[in-house]
């Protein structure tokens, strides 16, 4: 069995959100005798606590059966933290990983017969053969002690076209053991993500194992990639299962303004950068936007004029905290909060914003086994916080 080992092109630049591939300042390390703080929200008390300080920019989460979890820092590490906050080493045996800006190891998540086969899934910035570029790709291995076993790059997205910056990426399985991998537009082309022959600016659905559905809605097109789910959006950094419908929900960044929460469907366009609310750095219209609507479109299901900067989300389903129980919670990078969305159905009702004092990028949010909700605070000294309620 071949063994692989981290390669890590490091660099430095200055993206969106100000978002860096920064050291680490101290190494991981659980938190010891540290009071939790308790804050206000409009449905009660809520207690922070501390667990892990210390990751170097950690970007997703994923809990094993023993009550522990993967984190990824996405210099290139992957970590397991147990039940009682201690942090491993890294976690070897990963293929070569871009690290530059946004891009990184992002994504890790489990199947759901991982009690039967331990598979880890990962999403992660792969470089092109020159190692001056990047796209979105997704690795999984089998979890054996410290190391990933048997390791195999399932999806590649091609052409490889950003240099550091809108390559996603959340990892999602369906009720049926379909991936959803979303994925950026690289941001340097925007307008690959309207072409069906290139993958930058698609939302993804394949097997475990990488082999295409044959109910992918482009399979036998010609000209167009058969793995494509939806096309026509920009920076997806969120992705999450309906718990009743067993719909997809994603989020999206936007440029100046518009970001976006989306129910993908099957084959469907959502229109960047033709179709965009938000506006171009510059200041200007995002060049060949002609507005916020087009014929054969989707609008977004909900959409901010003011970017908060769309990163990991979660369905609320458990019982520590009733009065949350179906609300959507999504993390904030440009404001630094914790958003939590009430629903009626499929529509948003209420917005409410939490962990404001705290000043902290919130890259992911995950509800655990035992009800509480865990949040990865994105930060050269990164930290994985508990909120539980204050009673």
């Amino acid at each position: 069995m071949r063994r692989l080992t981290i390669v890590v092109l490091l660099g430095l630049s200055a993206c969106r959100g100000g978002e860096s591939a920064s050291a680490p300042v101290v190494a991981p390390q659980a938190v010891r005798d540290m009071a939790p703080e308790t804050y206000a929200s409009e449905k009660g008390d809520y207690t922070v606590t501390e667990l892990v300080t210390g990751l170097a920019h950690p970007w997703g989460l994923a809990f094993l059966p023993d009550g522990g979890m993967l984190v990824t820092e996405r210099p290139g590490r992957l970590r397991r933290i147990g039940a009682n906050g201690e942090v491993s080493a890294p976690i070897s045996g990963f293929p070569n990983i871009f690290v530059d800006g946004q891009a990184g190891l992002l994504d890790v998540t489990l199947p759901p017969d991982f009690n039967k086969d331990p598979w880890v899934y990962l999403s992660f910035a792969e470089p092109n053969f020159r190692g001056n570029k990047a796209g979105t790709a997704v690795v999984r291995g089998r979890l054996q002690g410290d190391a990933l076993q048997d390791v195999e790059v399932i999806y590649r997205q091609e052409p490889k076209l950003s240099h550091g910056t809108h390559v996603g990426s959340r990892l999602v399985f369906d009720g049926s053991g379909h991936l959803f991998v979303t994925q950026g537009d690289n941001r340097v082309a925007a307008a690959a993500a309207q072409e069906l022959d290139k993958l930058p600016g698609k939302l993804v659905r394949i097997l475990p194992d990488g082999g295409i559905p044959q109910d992918n809605p482009f399979v036998g097109r010609e000209g167009a990639r058969p793995e494509i789910w939806s096309y026509g959006h920009r920076n997806m950094q969120g992705a999450a299962l309906h718990p009743q419908t067993g719909q997809l929900w994603t989020s999206e960044h936007g440029p100046m303004g518009g970001d976006e929460l989306n129910l993908p469907q099957p084959g469907s366009n959502y229109g960047w950068p033709v179709v965009t609310h938000g506006i171009d750095y510059s200041g200007k219209p995002v060049p060949g936007s002609v507005g916020n609507t087009a014929p054969g479109m989707i609008p977004p299901h909900h959409v901010w004029a003011k970017s908060p900067a769309l990163s990991g989300m979660v369905f609320y389903t458990g019982e520590l905290f009733p009065q949350w129980q179906g609300n959507l919670f999504l993390g904030a990078l440009a404001p630094s909060e914790l958003i939590r969305l009430e629903l009626d159905g499929d529509r948003i009702v209420h917005e409410e914003r939490l962990l404001g004092q705290r000043q902290q990028r919130i890259r992911d949010v995950r509800q655990g086994p035992d009800g509480a909700l865990y949040v990865l605070v994105d930060a050269a000294d990164g930290k994985l916080l508990k909120i539980t309620p204050a009673n």
